[in-house]
């Protein structure tokens, strides 16, 4: 058997290639962007000149814009139910603060999620309707005063504009649901354009413990085609100049913001900036185009402030549970019907969320089983039959390579043994891994919940603090991902010696990759969801034992080379339409190689 002798060169360079590409793909979507951006400064202080009127049927006419201002003093109307509570400014007519009553925001001091879950407030929301006056000037509803006259959980603000009136009518409704109507009388007479500019800049609040993990989850996501046709953008700008938006979201990890038009929004545009530090993860802008009939603006608008439950976003039947970032084609049907069914049906028990996962990850187990025998038993096959490969690679030592391969070929045919079967189970976790990396961050029933040393499932656990922050990893270390990584190394150590080891120079060893694949690990899952890392952890756990099993009590290494020598006894296999296109090309290269030798020679 050859020996490992080390690694050349070439090797070095493949290997630190490889690795720099794995890491480079795993971080791609928490890649920090541009230095933090500086937020608005609050709007200007304005002077109160008299008491707000309580009957708001005969406002005063302003003679112009400041007038309009100092008319009324700025006051906050509050409307509040099970589900939200929210404050509405005179300042603007503009929704001030919206706080989500039954549900809290990660507390960085006392590392726990026991703040109020704020969605606007103090100031990081500002929206409003800009129009194009007669003069080619513009001005906005966010810089009016208006004034309030509240009925219930409904409230009209109304401001004047040199003789036009413009009226916001909010309403609170269930299910997360605001009612925003916008009316106007002699707006007509002042505006030249027959249309309005809805601008919305915010700044989305940090709620969750991950920083990185939130922004790569806060985004633009809006739909269009009467609702029929989704699509986000959560690194660029947005650009929708001729699609009409039915509405319009600024997503989070667990909540999200909408602003859904009656008549949609055309000629749509927005950017986005990521905020590196502080109290807000990142800055929005986004203007759509409302359209006026005949000079006037009669639209109503809804605000959904809502939790990204996936029951919930199906209730309003309006394309809303796209919001949920659940993979995309096979990988998101493998979460909506399999795994957020199996969660919901084992977390019904009363059992405790780690432990759910625990028998979550059982249960896959023991639906992949048998393929994971499959591919044990190949391995074994494969260990058997070993010396017999080596020997071919010693007589061959010096000869062609495509020779070589094709003797090695004819081996594991006489054999029976078929090498691409060890494939099959590699391509099926596939999908398998990239859900549950949807599944765990984005599952808002795990969200706050804790499981050993970990607070909170859906961020990742830091009892381990560093005092200085290292590259990739960040100032902490978990312990799930350092477990995760462990036991992936082991299970690597136990399978890496069924790996045939380069026989060419310049290729690198294969076991040193393996090797180093399951340090890459650790920088993935050390700022992930603990809970994908408790699953992994498990997963794996799971695989060691399975080979142990295997190996000590299930398949017999003398019975598989009894059987060997019984399939080279046997005539060969009719060769299948894969194995026929290999040997078919396999025997063309070779050819062709020949036909380069030749010719090489007559020229000499």
């Amino acid at each position: 058997m050859q020996q490992n002798n080390g690694l050349d060169k070439n090797q070095l360079i493949i290997f630190a290639l490889f690795s720099m590409i794995i890491i480079g793909a795993m971080f791609y979507f928490q890649n920090k962007q541009a230095s933090e951006q500086k937020l608005k400064e609050a709007t200007n202080k304005t002077e109160v000149a008299q008491t707000a009127p309580t009957n708001v049927t005969k406002p005063a006419i302003a003679t112009n814009l400041n007038d309009s201002v100092k008319t009324t003093s700025i006051q906050q109307v509050e409307l509040k139910n099970k589900e939200l509570t929210l404050e509405i400014s005179t300042l603007g007519g503009q929704l001030s603060t919206v706080e989500l009553n039954q549900y809290k925001a990660y507390n960085k001091k006392t590392d726990a999620n026991d703040k109020k879950l704020l969605l606007f407030d103090k100031n990081n929301s500002s929206y409003g309707f800009q129009f194009k006056d007669k003069s080619g000037k513009t001005f906005n509803t966010k810089d009016l005063v208006f004034a309030p006259t509240q009925n219930g959980n409904s409230v009209t603000m109304q401001a004047n504009v040199n003789g036009a009136v413009i009226q916001f009518i909010y309403t609170l409704l269930d299910k997360y649901t605001v009612d925003f109507n916008v009316k106007t009388q002699n707006l007509a007479q002042l505006v030249s354009d027959n249309k309005a500019e809805f601008v919305w800049d915010l700044s989305a609040r940090q709620m969750e413990k991950g920083r990185s993990q939130e922004q790569t989850h806060t985004e633009f996501n809006y739909t269009f085609n009467d609702y029929k046709s989704f699509d986000y953008d959560g690194r660029t700008t947005m650009e929708e100049p001729k699609e009409t938006l039915n509405w319009l979201a600024i997503k989070q990890q667990f909540f999200s913001m909408v602003i859904e038009p009656q008549h949609g929004f055309k000629n749509s545009h927005g950017s986005q900036d990521t905020i590196n530090e502080g109290e807000f993860v990142k800055k929005f802008n986004f203007n759509g185009q409302v359209d006026l009939a005949g000079g006037e603006m009669n639209e109503d608008f809804k605000w959904y402030f809502m939790p990204l439950d996936l029951p919930l976003l199906k209730s309003y039947n309006k394309n809303f549970d796209e919001l949920l970032p659940l993979g995309w084609s096979f990988i998101g049907t493998l979460n909506r019907w399999f795994f957020i069914p199996m969660y919901n049906l084992i977390s019904s028990w009363g059992l405790a969320a780690g432990w759910v996962i625990f028998l979550m990850t059982i249960i896959v187990k023991i639906i992949l089983s048998p393929v994971m025998f499959k591919q044990h038993k190949l391995s074994a096959m494969m260990k058997v039959i070993r010396p017999e490969i080596d020997a071919v690679n010693e007589k061959y030592k010096g000869a062609d390579a495509m020779k070589k391969q094709q003797e090695t070929m004819a081996v594991y045919k006489k054999a029976g043994v078929n090498q691409m079967a060890g494939c099959l189970p590699g391509l099926i976790q596939v999908p398998i891994f990239y859900a549950l990396f949807r599944f765990f961050p984005n599952m808002i029933d795990l969200r706050g919940k804790s499981f050993w040393f970990a607070k909170d499932l859906t961020a990742y656990d830091d009892v381990i603090k560093l005092p200085f922050s290292v590259p990739l990893l960040g100032d902490h270390l978990s312990i799930f991902a350092i477990a995760c990584t462990v036991v992936i190394l082991i299970y690597t150590v136990m399978t890496a010696g069924n790996i045939q080891q380069p026989t060419q120079e310049g290729m690198p060893n294969m076991k040193v990759i393996m090797y180093i694949f399951p340090i890459t690990f650790l920088f993935f899952l050390n700022t992930s969801a603990s809970g994908l890392s408790w699953y992994y952890f498990v997963s794996n756990a799971i695989n060691i034992l399975i080979i142990l099993v295997i190996k000590y009590w299930i398949l017999d290494e003398k019975k598989i080379h009894a059987q060997i020598q019984m399939n080279k006894q046997k005539d060969p296999k009719k060769e299948g339409k894969f194995q026929k296109r290999m040997r078919e090309m396999m025997e063309k290269a070779q050819e062709q190689q020949k036909a380069q030798q030749q010719q090489g020679g007559k020229k000499k």
